[in-house]
């Protein structure tokens, strides 16, 4: 393999007393969707602001394509795409005026009319940015990122606050660039949008990389472990649920015990067992398969979307 597309090595950033990033580090290889994974406030948007040259680090290196983004100007500019985490035009600009005039700011260009019917915006050509619906708003930010046919894009929580319809087609749109073999660096707090989405990922806590590797590598620390998540009518307070056969870790999250196990049929048969023994009754029980929720959960101890 040659040079990474994107390097990030020990990176640092605090904003007064809070630090943001923490010594994060990875790298990001030719044609690969990396997903940065972690909850609000992990370091996500600030690790993406800097390889987009919009922050100063105050320590550590940050390479794309090779350039210092900060330094770079408009060899670096003419290389990325961006779709920032919230994009904001003036109300009266029409949608094709919005393209055409992303499309100045560039010396190498893409056929606007073609990026119009891409992202099906073109029976909007001359709508006004503020009688687009939300999904169309986004659906014209990734269509300004891409005006210049950039060899990097840097998506930025591209589906949050978007309806799960609008959210499998901006799934769409990604896998295609993906196919076009772009290299994709997607912030999300989305389980299921880095594990549908990236080669590989981060999983991003506190200003740190806590795992990295494929979804599939990252599950297999999981491998074996059902998570059950389990109500009760009654709280527990003597960590009864934790010394059930098969659970290997168990945490409660607002009401809610989240037990890990490995014989997850042994593991509900004691539940049951314990809960007639004291009297309690069970409300609700649901099971799932290894995660990357899982991992964080193992991680940290947390949920990624508390």
């Amino acid at each position: 393999m040659g040079e990474p597309v994107i390097q990030v090595e020990n990176l640092f950033k605090s904003y007064g007393a809070v630090e943001a990033l923490r010594g994060v580090s990875f790298a990001v290889e030719q044609g690969e969707v990396f997903g940065l994974l972690g909850p609000n406030g992990a370091g996500k948007t600030s690790t993406v602001e800097i390889l987009e040259g919009l922050r100063t680090p105050d320590r550590g290196v940050a390479r794309v394509c090779g350039l210092d983004p900060e330094k770079s100007g408009e060899r670096f500019k003419e290389k990325i795409g961006a779709v920032l985490q919230s994009t904001s035009l003036p109300d009266k600009l029409r949608v094709k005026e919005a393209l055409e005039l992303f499309a100045r700011f560039y010396h190498r260009r893409a056929d606007t009319d073609k990026l119009l019917k891409r992202f099906q915006l073109d029976e909007k050509r001359n709508a006004f940015y503020s009688h687009l619906s939300g999904g169309q708003k986004q659906r014209l930010a990734l269509a300004m990122a891409l005006v210049n046919d950039p060899e990097v894009v840097f998506l930025d929580e591209p589906t949050a606050g978007l309806d799960p319809q609008v959210r499998r087609e901006i799934y769409d749109i990604i896998e295609e660039l993906k196919r076009e073999k772009k290299t994709v660096l997607l912030t999300t707090h989305y389980i299921e949008e880095a594990e549908r989405l990236c080669d590989r990922v981060a999983i991003v806590d506190q200003g740190r990389v806590i795992a990295l590797g494929t979804p599939r590598e990252l599950k297999r620390s999981s491998a074996g472990k059902t998570r059950i998540e389990v109500r009760l009518a009654r709280p527990l307070t003597n960590g009864m649920l934790a010394g059930l056969e098969g659970v290997s870790d168990c945490r409660e999250f607002d009401g809610t015990y989240v037990l890990h196990s490995a014989r997850p049929p042994q593991t509900i048969v004691a539940l049951v067992k314990q809960l007639e023994a004291e009297g309690n009754e069970l409300q609700s029980l649901e099971m799932f398969s290894p995660s990357l929720e899982d991992v964080f959960i193992e991680l940290t101890g947390r949920r990624l979307r508390e």
